[in-house]
């Protein structure tokens, strides 16, 4: 295994424990997609472009955009719940 690889593969590790003790949850998320991008440069070295591909839409791409509206979703609710109901969401008003 090249140099390269061999220090992609210890930042994945790192980032891997990393989410598991950063107490942000925007920083998990964004551990989480760094996470992704480099699993996908790994897959280019691993000459498997198919899955690069597929681990840089889903992984990244979809994924940490669904975390994302989760997240301004529970600050949302939050908000709410801190203000006594007042400014509650749309889905809370149904």
């Amino acid at each position: 295994m090249n140099l390269l690889a061999c220090l992609l593969l210890a930042f994945l590790l790192v980032c891997a424990v990393s989410v598991s003790f950063t107490r942000s949850l925007l920083g998990s998320i964004i551990l989480l997609m760094t996470y992704s991008v480099v699993m996908s440069v790994l897959w280019i070295l691993l000459r498997s472009p198919d899955l690069a591909l597929t681990e840089a839409a889903v992984g990244a791409g979809v994924t940490g955009i669904l975390f994302f509206a989760a997240l301004a979703r529970l600050r949302a609710v939050d908000r709410a719940a801190k203000n006594g109901g007042k400014g509650a969401t749309h889905a809370e008003d149904q």
